[in-house]
């Protein structure tokens, strides 16, 4: 029990504040950041859209602590995630003896499964004894355990699909700071990239690998506004386009072909390194995705493997700022996490700035393509 307990929180603990922060925003929170905490909407007891910005995050204890109603003290990502869960009337599928899918209401085990996939954190002590005694009451825990990777690769997200005619109506100019950066007009075209001028941010939309629009994202061109995220679901006509970033590689409906032709993907954390490697190497050299997060989740990975890849190349931005810092250790920790993780299916590498050619956050493709090139040559296995 001890050891479950211990596991929670360890992630918990693990969990950066912008982590939380874009969770609760894939939520339907639209959280606001202001240094050591942030505050969202009452996701807790509301629906997404119709709560007061009275949900608080702090950095220090890693709680939220709900300022209306919610009865109790504060509570961790879990319960979030729960109420959230169960605020919406969502169910979880499962398996029973027979191969048919029953569903059942949403507990806390499955939120600890849904935040640990989400993030990319392998469950250490999934055995009958550990999680199933203190979150599940039902007779299922064999069924669970006999089809978690089916689970993971089949899991029953429901993804809204979008008729494009939304964003078709927004102006497409050229986005001046991007461009500064290396992004080309027409790749930004080829993307679907519009801008909001009643927000001042540029509109990104996000679709499935079968060209279907599931969720669109804003980037804010206001410096001023980073505080609040850099990145958020945008709010077209009074309308919020949030969606499980956890469950889809953003251009895998671009590079999917090539993905599959050359056997190999490179996996970036934002979509802005996607446009910028489709800018240097064009259409025909793009095998980017992104996983818009510095996790690498179960789901995501399916949907290379499905494509027969043989290499997935990690190109996380330089989270760190010298090596041997406490920063690069977790950082390289964290890597290694994700190497032990799929190391079993196909080949794992990661572009590594061993030589410090790039500046502290970092994207491996910022610094133009030939230093990226350098970088992708030298890239490392563990």
């Amino acid at each position: 029990m001890s050891e479950n307990r211990e596991e929670k929180n360890k992630i918990k603990n693990s969990l950066s504040i912008d982590q939380v922060f874009n969770f609760v925003a894939d939520l339907g929170g639209e959280p606001m950041m202001y240094g050591g905490y942030f505050v969202a909407q009452t996701i807790c007891h509301n629906p997404p859209g119709e709560g007061s910005h009275k949900l608080f995050y702090y950095e220090n204890t890693r709680l939220f602590k709900c300022f209306t109603e919610c009865e109790g003290g504060a509570f961790d990502i879990f319960d979030l995630t729960t109420r959230v869960k169960q605020v919406m009337g969502e169910k979880r599928p499962l398996q029973d003896n027979n191969g048919e899918i029953i569903y059942r209401d949403w507990t806390l085990y499955d939120s600890i499964w849904f935040v640990a996939h989400y993030f990319g954190i392998p469950l250490e002590n999934h055995r009958e004894e550990g999680f199933s005694g203190l979150y599940m009451s039902l007779p299922d825990w064999d069924i669970l355990k006999r089809y978690e990777d089916e689970e993971i690769s089949e899991q029953r997200i429901e993804m809204n699909i979008y008729d494009n005619i939304i964003i078709q109506n927004y102006p497409r100019p050229h986005i001046e700071p991007w461009e500064n950066e290396g992004i080309i007009y027409e790749v930004e075209q080829e993307c679907g990239i519009a801008y909001d001028p009643c927000t001042l941010g540029v509109i990104i939309p996000h679709y499935d690998m079968f060209g279907r629009l599931i969720g669109i994202r804003e980037r804010t061109l206001v410096k001023e506004l980073e505080d609040y995220g850099k990145y958020r679901p945008a709010v077209l006509q009074g309308k919020m386009f949030n969606h499980p970033l956890g469950f889809n590689l953003y251009n895998l409906n671009n590079s999917k072909e090539n993905i599959a032709a050359t056997r190999k993907a490179i996996v970036y954390e934002s979509e802005k390194s996607c446009l910028l490697h489709r800018s240097y190497f064009g259409k025909e050299g793009d095998v980017s995705v992104a996983t818009c997060g510095s996790s690498f989740t179960m789901a995501q990975f399916k949907l290379l493997q499905g494509l027969g890849v043989e290499e997935i190349i990690i190109a996380f931005d330089r989270q760190w700022q010298q090596a041997g810092d406490e920063e690069f250790q977790r950082w390289t920790k964290k890597l290694e996490s994700i190497n032990d993780k799929y190391k079993k299916y196909v080949l794992i590498s990661f572009i590594f700035d061993k030589n410090n050619l790039l500046r502290y956050k970092d994207s491996p493709i910022d610094q133009g393509p030939e230093k990226f090139i350098k970088l992708f040559k030298e890239r490392i296995t563990l």
